[in-house]
């Protein structure tokens, strides 16, 4: 096999596989969307996400999820 033949080949491998995983990037993160959405802590998502904190944070933005607020948790689980 020449050179050129073997370029093409290693390119079109190349390819297939970055298509493939831009489908398991797309299926993660809609994972990462069901899962705070179905309240789970962010914390938690991101242990088990191949994505960052940050990313997961980004992620819950543009999806319109906001994080919780911050401060401390009212007494009793009740609010005034």
């Amino acid at each position: 096999m020449d050179s050129m033949t073997a370029l093409d080949q290693a390119t079109s491998r190349y390819q297939q596989t970055e298509a493939a995983h831009e489908e398991a990037r797309a299926g993660a993160i809609a994972a990462v969307v069901a899962a705070l959405k179905a309240g789970e802590r962010p914390t938690d998502v991101t242990e088990h996400s191949p994505f960052t904190a940050a990313y997961v944070r980004r992620i819950a933005r543009d999806n319109g999820i906001e994080g919780a607020k911050r401060g401390p948790k009212p007494a009793g689980g009740t609010t005034p």
